[in-house]
């Protein structure tokens, strides 16, 4: 099936059901379907041809994602724009990806009118919300068979340059397919299933409102997601799916209205992109109860490599023997394969560390003109991850951490992510990063920044004697930092490059 073929699948079924509902207004899926097909039309009257990309450039909206549909149908490759970027950044990702024409939303309207005036190839544009997208829509007529096949592109998304420059990403339809069986295959619902599109829909969040379409899910939007609207949210449109970064559902926890609001309704509360606190995972788990779903991907193959299902959460809790699972981010779907590789190519068995790789239907096509790049990470006939993982004898996958990220300090490798799940305990912390800075005696020194809860103090030399004593003096942070706030990402992953940037300006060696 292809990307356009799930919404039609799911108005076959549930034609009369809501597929989008934001604040008092809906569209059915018949309305959406009609919707779609008049986009489609409008792009080709402004001479769009199957395989030239139109961007979307707009917070989570509902005429954004018709529009991503009306692309899909006109044969155009839609590509996300995420409106939390700089709009240097974004002009960057319109010029590299080629897109000939933008949907926007009225709160970029200035950007959007730089990228038509100096984004070479851009030809046209249309504001989402508004009289003027009514007005450029066509009337109601004809419908527009969709040219795609199998191999044909459907989405350019961007990498989010957390591990180096951001690269567009060729995903055809035959991979959405892929992603949507992993998805389909892991997590059931006895009823169409509602979504709460919180996250940005130009990431992950988008991906899981994509997997439910044939299943006549809802997709609720939300537009501001603070920590009080999405638990408000929960509670009043019966969300059953939602798909957060840790970050968030940090926040939620401590916001003093947690208790407040009812979530019998959730089947998934889905976390990923960043690894969570084992602390904060128990919380979150008395609070919303068994629903902790944590999902493994990348851009490059999206969001199901790798799934810990909350009856696997559930079963780590109850036994200490499996507790360590809870920092597994769980087993491969069905649909995909996943190896760890040494770097002399060699694929290991359970317990030993190298890079993760993959392989399957979900994986890219490649990247957007960078042969180097496709040559260099699907070496061997795998998509190389850059993250550092193991397998345990069941087959759990853990990610120990980015290749790039490895600190090593005198001469022994430390890996963030195990110092990071020590300090996420204490119960002042809201976040934190940990990072190698330059240091003549050790050649890099494990350094922390952290993030804590509003009014919460910290004695960071009572926790750095504490994490001594737990990890030893070679892993153990020589520092800890306290810093108002992380810099993240506008998926809301924490950029320790950018951390790391400012202390090794200037030096012959920069990790």
């Amino acid at each position: 099936m292809r990307y356009i073929d799930f919404l039609d699948r799911g108005a076959e079924l549930y034609g009369s059901r809501d597929a989008i509902r934001d604040g008092d207004r809906s569209w059915t899926y018949r309305e959406l379907v009609t919707l779609s097909h008049r986009i489609a039309r409008a792009l080709q009257t402004e001479g769009l041809r199957p395989g030239d990309p139109v961007a979307i450039w707009t917070p989570n909206h509902p005429m954004g994602l018709a529009a991503q549909f009306g692309a899909a149908r006109a044969g155009c490759p839609w590509i996300p724009v995420n409106v939390r970027n700089g709009v240097e950044e974004n002009l960057a990702v319109l010029a590299r990806l080629g897109a000939r024409h933008l949907f926007f939303h009225s709160s970029v309207a200035a950007d959007a009118a730089r990228a038509l005036a100096e984004v070479d190839g851009l030809e046209s544009s249309v504001q989402l919300d508004g009289i003027e997208f009514d007005d450029w829509l066509p009337a109601c007529g004809p419908t527009v068979e969709c040219p795609t096949g199998p191999d044909d592109v459907v989405l350019l998304p961007n990498t989010s340059g957390t591990a180096g420059r951001p690269k567009g990403v060729r995903h055809v339809n035959r991979g959405i397919e892929a992603m949507v069986a992993n998805y389909q295959s892991l997590m059931h619902y006895d009823v169409p299933p509602v979504t709460l599109a919180a996250a940005p829909l130009t990431h992950a969040a988008g991906y899981f409102a994509t997997t439910l379409l044939s299943q006549g899910g809802t997709v609720v939007t939300l537009r501001a997601p603070d920590p009080l609207s999405i638990l408000e949210a929960i509670e009043r449109e019966r969300v059953t799916t939602l798909f957060l970064p840790p970050t968030l559902i940090y926040s939620m926890l401590a916001h003093p209205r947690v208790g407040d609001f009812d979530y019998s309704s959730l089947r998934y509360m889905i976390y990923g992109g960043a690894p969570m606190s084992v602390e904060k995972l128990r919380e979150a788990i008395t609070v919303f109860g068994p629903v902790l779903a944590q999902t493994y991907g990348l851009t490059e193959a999206p969001v199901v490599l790798g799934f810990l299902l909350p009856h696997d959460h559930v079963e780590a809790l109850a036994d200490p023997s499996r507790e360590r699972r809870l920092i597994s981010c769980g087993r491969p779907g069905p649909f995909t394969e996943i190896g760890i590789m040494d770097d002399g190519g060699r694929l290991l068995g359970p317990g030993e560390r190298g890079e993760i790789v993959c392989r399957g239907g979900t994986v890219m096509a490649g990247y957007v003109d960078n042969p180097d790049e496709d040559a260099r990470v699907f070496d061997r006939g795998w998509l190389h991850t850059g993250d550092v993982g193991e397998r345990d004898a069941d087959g759990f996958l853990y990610v120990v951490d980015r290749k790039k990220d490895m600190i090593i300090s005198g001469g022994f490798n430390v890996y963030p992510a195990e110092v990071e799940q020590l300090i996420w305990r204490h119960p002042a912390v809201q976040d934190c990063a940990v990072v190698g800075l330059p240091d003549e005696k050790w050649g890099e020194a494990v350094t922390a920044f952290v993030e804590l809860k509003a009014g919460a103090e910290l004695d960071t030399a009572e926790l750095a004697v504490a994490l001594r004593a737990q990890l030893g003096g070679v892993k153990a942070p020589k520092a800890i930092r306290v810093v108002d706030t992380l810099p993240r990402s506008a998926a809301g992953k924490v950029l320790k490059r950018v951390i790391r940037e400012q202390y090794w300006k200037g030096r012959d060696r920069v990790i």
